[in-house]
C-alpha cells in the first residue's frame, strides 16, 4: 500500500482527493492533506478522514508518506518539488510543470539527486480514444505523418480568473496555452514528434487578466509535418471543444468530445478487424473537461513505483512541453518564426512584472 499526501487543496484538489479517498485507486491510501490556506485543507480531511496541514515540511516530517502530489499554483511548482524532493519520497505534480525552462532543469536535478521518481500529470495521454490513437501510431497506419492539429475551445467566465489573484498572471499561471491547452500541447508533441519551429499570434480577447485567453500557432516539426494549435478560454456561454486530429498518408484520426473523450473519425486504407467498431468502443463520456484520465494516471505511477514500469511522463517530457510553449510565447512577443532549441528571451512566463 503506498501512502499519498496532497500540497495543495484549490481547485483541482477534489479529483485527486475523491480518487485516493474514495479508494478508487488499487494499492494506495490517502494519508494527508496540506495548504497554507488551512481552512481549505481542513475540508478535504474532514471529508476523507485524514490529517490537515498548514506547512508541508511539517507534513512530511510527521506522516509516514511514500507519494506527494503537487497541487499548487504553477509558478510554485518548482519551489515546492525541489523542497519537497529533499525528503526522499516520489513526486507528482500536475500540469504545467513549471513555467520556465531552468525550473524544470532544476526540478529533474533535485529529483534525481535524492534518487526520487518525478512524475508529470498528464492524465489525457491516458484517456481511452488517446491510447487507442497512439496504438494505430506506433504501429505504423498513418505511415508519413502530415498533419496535426489540436483545438481548445472552452469557456473560463472572469469568475473563474478571480477567485485566486494569481490566476491568469505571468508570474504564477501563465495564458490559455500553459494552462488549459498544456495537455493538448503536449499530446501534439507525443503524437508527431519533435518541432523544428513555431510560430504564434495572441490576444486577450475577453478575460480582464495580464495573459492571453486565446492563441493560434502553427508548428514545423522535424519530420516535416505540419501542426496547428487553436486555443481560447473565450468561448460562450460553455466548453465546447477539446480535441486531437492525426493525418498520414495512409489514414486519419480524429479525437473530440469536451475533453478528447470521443472518437469521432477512425479511417485507413488498410482496414483492419474491429476498425468498424472503434467509434462506438473507444468514446467515453466524462462529466467535465478533466475527463477520466486521473485514475488510468495513478494507477500508471502505482506500476512504476511497485513494478519499475518505465515512466512515461516524467520530467523531461515536462521539460519538452515548458520548452515548446516558452517558444510559442516567444514567437507571439517578437512576431517571429522561432526555432528550437533556443533560450527565451522576450518570453514573459515566470517572470514578476
Amino acid at each position: 500500500m503506498l501512502n499519498f499526501a496532497l500540497v495543495g487543496c484549490g481547485r483541482i484538489a477534489k479529483r485527486h482527493s475523491e480518487l485516493l479517498g474514495f479508494n478508487e485507486i488499487n494499492g494506495t491510501k490517502l494519508v494527508s492533506v496540506c495548504d497554507n490556506v488551512i481552512d481549505k485543507a481542513n475540508k478535504i480531511a474532514e471529508q476523507f478522514k485524514v490529517s490537515a496541514y498548514q506547512d508541508m515540511d511539517e507534513m512530511m516530517k510527521s506522516e509516514s508518506i511514500d507519494v506527494v502530489v503537487v497541487l499548487t499554483p504553477s509558478g510554485l511548482h518548482a519551489e515546492h518539488v525541489i523542497n519537497l524532493s529533499k525528503y526522499g519520497k516520489h513526486i507528482m505534480v500536475e500540469k504545467p510543470m513549471a513555467l520556465t525552462i531552468k525550473d524544470t532543469e532544476n526540478m529533474i536535478y533535485a529529483c534525481d539527486l535524492n534518487n526520487i521518481k518525478l512524475f508529470i500529470i498528464k492524465q489525457n495521454r491516458f484517456n481511452v480514444p488517446v491510447v487507442k490513437l497512439r496504438e494505430a501510431l506506433d504501429a505504423g497506419r498513418f505511415g508519413k505523418l502530415t498533419m496535426g492539429t489540436v483545438r481548445v475551445r472552452w469557456a473560463r467566465h472572469q469568475a473563474y480568473y478571480d477567485q485566486d489573484s494569481w490566476r491568469g498572471t505571468w508570474a504564477m499561471d501563465g495564458g490559455v496555452l500553459t494552462n488549459q491547452a498544456s495537455h493538448h500541447v503536449d499530446m501534439l508533441e507525443w503524437m508527431m514528434g519533435d518541432v523544428e519551429s513555431v510560430f504564434a499570434k495572441m490576444t486577450t480577447a475577453l478575460a480582464n487578466v495580464e495573459t492571453e485567453d486565446t492563441a493560434i500557432v502553427t508548428l514545423k516539426f522535424k519530420n516535416g509535418a505540419l501542426g496547428i494549435i487553436e486555443a481560447t478560454t473565450a468561448t460562450r456561454p460553455t466548453n465546447l471543444e477539446g480535441s486531437i486530429s492525426i493525418l498520414g498518408e495512409h489514414g486519419a484520426v480524429v479525437v473530440g468530445g469536451v475533453a478528447v473523450n470521443e472518437m469521432q473519425t477512425w479511417v485507413f486504407e488498410d482496414e483492419q478487424e474491429g476498425d468498424s467498431s472503434v467509434l462506438e468502443e473507444f468514446s467515453v463520456n466524462p462529466p467535465n473537461v478533466y475527463g477520466f484520465g486521473h485514475q488510468a494516471y495513478y494507477e500508471h505511477v502505482v506500476d512504476c513505483i511497485v513494478n519499475g514500469s518505465a515512466n512515461l511522463v516524467d520530467g523531461l517530457q515536462g521539460r519538452k512541453s515548458i520548452e515548446l510553449i516558452s517558444a510559442i510565447y516567444e514567437s507571439a512577443e517578437t512576431g517571429k518564426e522561432v526555432f528550437l532549441k533556443f533560450q527565451p528571451e522576450h518570453c514573459r512566463l515566470g517572470k514578476k512584472s
